[in-house]
């Protein structure tokens, strides 16, 4: 029998293969990407959000590679208690419109019920990764208290 950590390690080694993906999803699992409910996000990234649908991380996973080329994923650190699994590291990405060049840092938490994986929460550096898709314009951030503003 698989350990929960060995079920998320083969989810996460080819999670765009529906075969493999099935297999291990629970039919009725929960998959956040990102957040749980951005609608701008949503415009620039779909698959962002808490999604209950069937099939949702498979599509999620699917969509990534079609904006973005793999350029490195590396899990570096993994932890496994009481069928949760939690999975950090890196991963750099080419936009494929742009072709602009990101790394960000990841974060991953799997829960493992019955051999199969019931919940899976994804996390990235989402103003990293969106920054990939801009072709043009600034954000005016005033985010210090002190008042001074910055142009992104």
């Amino acid at each position: 029998m698989a350990t929960p950590l060995e079920i998320v390690q083969q989810l996460l080694s080819n999670p765009t293969d529906a075969d493999n993906v099935n297999a291990i999803l629970a039919p009725d699992a929960k998959y956040v990407s990102l957040n749980f409910d951005t609608p701008d996000l949503q415009r620039i990234m779909p698959w962002a959000g808490s999604h209950d649908e069937p099939g949702a991380l498979l599509q999620t996973f699917t969509d990534v590679n079609r904006y973005w080329t793999n350029e490195a994923f590396e899990i570096t650190d993994w932890i496994e208690q009481d069928g949760s699994v939690a999975a950090f590291g890196s991963f750099t990405y080419r936009s494929t419109v742009l072709g602009k060049q990101v790394t960000s840092a990841v974060a991953i938490l799997a829960k493992v019920v019955d051999q199969k994986v019931t919940y899976m929460q994804f996390m990235e550096d989402t103003f990293a990764t969106a920054r990939s898709f801009r072709s043009g314009g600034t954000w005016t951030i005033q985010s210090n208290p002190d008042g001074t503003t910055i142009e992104v």
